[in-house]
């Protein structure tokens, strides 16, 4: 187990010696290996080694088990454990998020903290090291697989990403329990994780054992061995579009001591004459030039930009983030809209997709800030904008409102009308965003699929 896991620290530069590691241990299985390992190697490696133990307000006496058994585990250890009490469920309500979600990104908010409050004192780097092994990793694989994921998701989990380290990921959680029986040491089971009404435990309690039993009973390894192969094809690709925009790419600084970058262009005909996979990742690479960020930017939003390479000049397509792609005669830009993001107007919204497929029975969200929509009723691409003419609402029995005359009603002052933002479907507004939403996307008995829209934090007006 040691071997297994310095093999993995030593392949992908997890840790050096005499570095400072924080582990997160929740208590369960997976953290308590990854503390007894890491204490193992504590001498070998010089390394200084502390845990952090969230308490998610959940659970009640189970989680103050939890938080009891971990504490008294570092102590046998002779590592130095802090426990931290973060309240899951007035965040998920606060931000509008599952408790599963708001527990993650409390969670993840902690360590963060702490960490940099570690580094204050010492003067040197601090690695946070998380317990995912590759059974987490296999299931992370499948649900981007099913929810149509490109090559960097089907890459699955990486070993490291910031100061976040996994160092169990070349692991299989059975590995992890024959270890852990074999060295006579206890841990604690959080039986949340043995109800089948989550998606990913359903993928870990009935989908996974099916494909080892009936298909394939290697199925796990040989998918971790494609997303090796998924993320060295992306690493490729990238990398290729990068040197591809240093030939052909054009970076325009904003004016008026503007910091951020005015648009982003390429030479179209150049790029008409790449594979599509290589526009693909270009377009990718410019609309991240313009955000600092390829979150949120879909397979949808690129492939609408890419089809402009076919179309003549003139043509444009809306993007998330106030921007749009433009085709002239000679280029493709991506850059910013008139009146987008000018310094004293709103923030753009946060906004975060998931498409599933409906069950009835399902309970559709009852807030300002998450909204469900049948997606087979959208026609076009969406983008996140404020108001243009020509926008509307459909009202129930299919009539029409104006955004303008809409927002009248509302009684919404007249200079704060153009810092309203709208998730449009061309000029067919599905969302007032935190506001009221159109009928012509409403979902029905009739629904398929759905496509949720969250807003992550802000206020109502504005955003």
């Amino acid at each position: 187990m040691r071997r297994q896991v310095e093999e993995a620290i030593i392949k992908h530069g997890l840790l050096q010696p005499g570095g400072q590691v924080l582990a997160a241990v929740s208590g369960g299985a997976d953290s308590v290996c990854l503390l007894y390992v890491l204490a193992q190697m504590r001498e070998d490696w010089s390394i200084e080694l502390k845990a952090l133990h969230v308490h998610h307000g959940l659970r009640g006496e189970e989680a103050d088990r939890d938080a009891a058994f971990t504490k008294a585990l570092c102590g046998k250890l002779s590592v130095q454990c802090s426990i931290r009490y973060v309240d899951v469920h007035a965040f998920s309500e606060e931000k509008k998020l599952s408790e599963e979600e708001a527990a993650r990104e409390l969670r993840y908010q902690v360590l963060e903290e702490a960490a940099d409050q570690w580094e204050r004192q010492s003067g040197r780097e601090v690695r946070i090291a998380v317990a995912h092994h590759g059974d987490d990793n296999v299931e992370t694989i499948l649900h981007n697989l099913f929810r149509g994921s490109g090559l960097k998701g089907l890459g699955g989990i990486s070993p490291m990403r910031g100061r976040i380290i996994r160092p169990l990921l070349t692991l299989t959680r059975q590995e992890i329990l024959r270890f852990l029986k074999e060295e006579g040491v206890g841990y604690c089971q959080d039986q949340t994780n043995l109800e089948a009404d989550r998606t990913r435990n359903k993928l870990r309690l009935k989908v996974l054992p099916m494909i080892c039993s009936d298909i394939n009973v290697r199925a796990g390894e040989h998918i971790l061995q494609a997303a090796e192969r998924m993320r060295q094809a992306d690493r490729y690709l990238e990398q290729q579009a990068a040197l591809w925009l240093r030939q052909y790419g054009i970076l325009e600084d904003g004016q008026d001591g503007q910091e951020e970058t005015a648009r982003s262009g390429a030479d179209a005909k150049a790029l008409r004459r790449e594979p599509a996979i290589i526009q693909t990742y270009v377009i990718r690479q410019m609309i991240g030039d313009m955000t600092g960020s390829k979150k949120d930017i879909t397979s949808v939003h690129v492939e609408e930009v890419r089809e402009l390479l076919e179309k003549q000049a003139g043509r444009q397509a809306d993007l998330p983030y106030g921007l749009m792609a433009r085709r002239t005669y000679d280029h493709l830009w991506i850059e910013r809209k008139d009146g987008q993001k000018k310094k004293g107007d709103a923030p753009v919204p946060k906004l975060v997709f998931e498409t599933f497929f409906y069950e009835k029975g399902m309970k559709i969200p009852k807030n300002q800030y998450t909204k469900w929509f049948d997606h087979d009723k959208i026609n076009g691409m969406l983008s996140v904008r404020t108001r243009q003419t020509g926008d509307y609402l459909l009202l129930p029995g299919g009539g029409h409102k104006t955004i303008k005359s809409y927002l009248i009603d509302e009684k919404v002052p007249s200079h704060l009308r153009d810092q309203v933002f709208l998730l449009a479907d061309g000029s067919h507004i599905l969302w007032v965003i935190g506001r009221r939403i159109s009928e012509g996307c409403k979902v029905t008995e009739k629904t398929k699929r759905i496509l949720q829209v969250h807003m992550s934090g802000g206020e109502e007006d504005g955003r």
